[in-house]
């Protein structure tokens, strides 16, 4: 039952998002949907992706939020354009998310492929080729390595790229320009 929850949860959280004019619980709703995430992902045993889902989706991402909306309007302006079209987008995009998970082979299946070849792999390589006792802490740091290496290289410029906005904004309103929307 809860595996039918979660998503339909989060299903609802991003529609929500999508729909609310109110930038303030926008990000809270969005907040929301990093957590109930976090703990999607612990349920399908990715502890690595989980706390990586709660410190960025729900910590980094909400705080730079939260410092963007301090510099903007709190609410779209009344005549802003219709969240239709993103609605549609969005709907779409599941639609086809869902369809690509029916190819997908059962969840913790024992005759699933990396079950087969990569697991016994890797308990029998793993020191041999890492030097590392521990299996989870070799893959992560030594297999993982370069993907772990691009993930800080992608959010270390995007809160570089966030500070350079954010001070551009504030010397934009030191001149007396409006703040934007």
């Amino acid at each position: 039952m809860i595996d039918i929850a979660i998503p339909l949860f989060l299903v609802a959280c991003g529609i929500a998002v999508i729909l609310m004019k109110d930038l303030l619980s926008s990000i809270m709703v969005f907040t929301v949907y990093s957590l109930v995430m976090a703990i999607e992902w612990v349920r399908l045993n990715a502890v690595d992706v989980a706390i990586t889902e709660a410190a960025v989706g729900a910590g980094i991402t909400t705080v730079l939020f939260l410092v963007v909306l301090s510099r903007t309007r709190s609410e779209e302006s009344s005549g802003s354009k219709s969240n239709w079209p993103a609605l549609a987008v969005t709907m779409a995009v599941t639609g086809v998310l869902i369809y690509g998970t029916f190819d997908m082979p059962r969840l913790m299946d024992p005759a699933n492929a990396p079950n087969v070849h990569l697991v016994p792999y890797f308990l029998d390589y793993t020191y041999k080729d890492t030097g590392v006792i521990n299996v989870v802490t070799a893959i992560l740091a030594s297999y993982r390595g370069y993907d772990t290496l691009g993930e800080v290289v992608v959010v270390s410029t995007a809160g570089l790229c966030t500070v350079l906005l954010l001070r551009q904004a504030g010397k934009d309103r030191g001149k007396g320009a409006e703040p934007r929307a």
